[in-house]
């Protein structure tokens, strides 16, 4: 191997897992940090799902990275971009404005990651051999995943962990159903709040009986109703926006709102339903804080189901804002039986919290210097390709190459077999991947596992990583040995047959991290392995004098495809559920299947040279 070419070894793991650390920022980590802050799940998807916009267009700019100076330069520099914008989110994640602040700088990450890939991925084929090429595209890949388990698991579990160590101590609540029925009153001015001395706690009930006779409905209704009221006017949560409808543009009015109600009337969940002669019983629980806040200091709890009969359930859930104006006021959780039950039983429930906007902006931080320390290894380690040169400009200069750059690659051959492979092979997954954490995530009140931030970095950071990199290890060996077109039926069939596990998962709802962890597993195994086809393929199509541009088109195409069904995914989510949600991510994945059979593919693409 010439000097030009250095050691592959030495640049291609840490270049391809610098280029996946931002990736995941944007479009997975902030998915993970915003629903830990609170945000619905449709804003969640519609706001990260824009985010691949810089990955959409990024094509428009691909031929400027390709004409002007090198592809070493745009990595080194991009890496800088990178690292201030993973700064100022980290400095705007205290202030009011958060969403907006941090969205804007998340736009600088997106546009300057989309850059760093044109300019990687380019590097990367002028770097190496065409047998290279294949056999390090496992490599790649692998180490381009590592960096999106290292983002959404050993991140998380950082975050987690700053959590549960800047939280107060949990509050733990035994509910006992028991013979009998006696009617809660609503009597929250009732309860006793006196500041005390010591460290800040919260101060609540310890055990709550409930009994199992059943109430008229509407004494349940009615209790319901009022706390949420009195939740609501002292500022423990939002207030739904029942108006917003009436408020509503035309498109919402007349298409978007009657469509929902359809798809919600049509394959929405069944839900639990207290409107009926008799419920079951239920009762409220309350809580307050010990001690006053600091000016501007906000303390979040979630309240959730933790173990035991799941028969004794929330009536919603609850995620508590505390501050200096309500810290004295019990903030009440309803919490009822099922109806059906009859016997005597138990179940607990427990409160964390946690300073969560110090504990994302120290993650945001650590990444920040992560990414100063990628920008001076790789200006020593990145070798100089003699091929890492700009695009010479034709007799009509810039303009005229750009031009050509474009025409030449929707001139080539099945072009339009192409473009529906590129964006329909992840549809199902494009779908996925906004709801999969929020749905682990959320509480079982809300249909989700109840999983803590630790737990879900964990899962992915442990059983992921080493699951994900046995498929793209495996992958690229498979491909390097019998070549991309033997492979391709097995490989996107490991691409989406595995997304069966959420189906399993959310009709089940195990709470066994085994079981969880055993699934994430057996679907991220899956996704390493099925990936290794959809990037040979951009490798093979992008093929020709313009290949660094040409692969951004691919790759632009992909992300289009990511970024249109991930808008919609949360808004659906939520008028169907987490189960029908997941069954239509499956009826996603037929049209990868579909156009398979119309591609052509050289046999001996992707096979290692003897």
């Amino acid at each position: 191997m010439s000097k030009q070419r250095g050691r592959p070894w030495a640049w291609i793991p840490s270049l391809y897992f610098a280029e996946g650390i931002p990736y995941v920022l944007v479009m997975t980590l902030s998915v993970i940090f915003y629903k830990r802050m609170g945000i619905s799940n449709a804003d969640i998807a519609l706001y990260t799902s824009w985010l691949y916009l810089p990955w959409v267009i990024k094509p428009l700019w691909g031929p400027v990275v390709d004409i002007l100076k090198t592809k070493r330069f745009w990595i080194l520099i991009m890496q800088l971009f990178i690292g201030a914008g993973l700064a100022g989110v980290a400095f705007t994640i205290p202030l009011d404005r958060y969403f907006q602040l941090t969205l804007a700088f998340f736009w600088l990450l997106a546009f300057s990651s989309a850059t760093h890939d044109i300019a990687a991925d380019g590097f990367y084929m002028l770097g190496l051999s065409k047998s290279d090429q294949a056999f390090f595209v496992g490599i790649r890949s692998t180490f381009y995943r590592l960096a999106m388990l290292t983002g959404q698991g050993l991140l998380v579990i950082l975050a987690g962990s700053l959590e549960a160590r800047t939280g107060l101590p949990p509050v733990e609540l035994e509910v006992k159903a028991i013979k009998g029925a006696t009617l809660a009153e609503f009597n929250p001015g009732e309860i006793t709040v006196q500041a005390e001395s010591g460290e800040r706690c919260f101060i609540s009930d310890k055990v709550l009986e409930i009994g199992i006779d059943k109430i008229p409905t509407e004494n349940a209704s009615a209790l319901i109703s009022e706390v949420d009221t009195w939740n609501i006017r002292h500022g423990f949560y939002p207030e739904d926006d029942d108006e917003e409808k009436d408020k509503a543009g035309w498109w919402k009015k007349h298409v978007a709102n009657p469509m929902g109600q359809f798809l919600k009337n049509t394959f929405g969940e069944a839900e639990m339903n207290i409107i009926t002669k008799e419920s079951g019983n239920l009762s409220f629980t309350w809580f307050h804080l010990s001690s006053k806040p600091d000016p501007g200091e906000k303390i979040v709890m979630n309240f959730s189901f933790d173990k035991g009969d799941k028969s004794i359930k929330l009536a919603r859930e609850y995620r508590f804002e505390f501050t200096e104006d309500n810290w004295d006021i019990p903030a009440l959780a309803v919490i009822q039986l099922d109806s059906r039950l009859g016997n005597e039983t138990s179940a607990s429930f427990t409160g964390l919290s946690g300073n969560i906007r110090f504990a994302w902006s120290i993650v945001f931080v650590v990444v920040a210097l992560l990414f100063a320390g990628f920008h001076l290894y790789h200006r020593f380690v990145l070798p100089r390709p003699a091929a890492d040169q700009p695009v010479q400009n034709g007799e009509g200069g810039f303009l005229k190459e750009f031009i050509v750059t474009f025409a030449e690659f929707f001139k080539k051959k099945q072009i339009g077999v192409m473009l529906v492979f590129l964006l329909v092979y992840r549809l199902g997954e494009s779908q996925l991947v906004k709801l999969a954490s929020p749905f682990l995530l959320d509480s079982r009140e809300a249909s989700g596992l109840g999983l803590t931030t630790g737990d879900l970095g964990l899962i992915y950071g442990t059983i992921g990583i080493v699951a994900l990199s046995l498929g793209g290890i495996i992958g690229g060996i498979a491909a390097s040995r019998k070549g991309l077109k033997y492979w391709l039926w097995w490989m996107v069939a490991a691409m989406n047959l595995p997304n069966l596990v959420y189906v399993f998962l959310s009709y089940l709802m195990p709470s066994s991290l085994w079981v969880v962890g055993a699934s994430v597993a057996l679907e991220q195994f899956g996704y390493g392995f099925g990936f290794t086809a959809y990037m040979l393929y951009m490798i093979y199509i992008s093929e020709g004098k313009h290949k660094t541009a040409h692969f951004a088109l691919t790759t632009g195409f992909m992300a289009l495809g990511m970024m249109i069904p991930g808008m919609l995914s949360g808004w659906l989510q939520e008028l169907i559920g987490y189960q029908h949600f997941f069954v239509w991510v499956m009826i996603c994945t037929i049209p990868g299947f579909l156009v398979i059979p119309f591609l052509k593919i050289d046999p001996q693409f992707g096979k290692r040279e003897k």
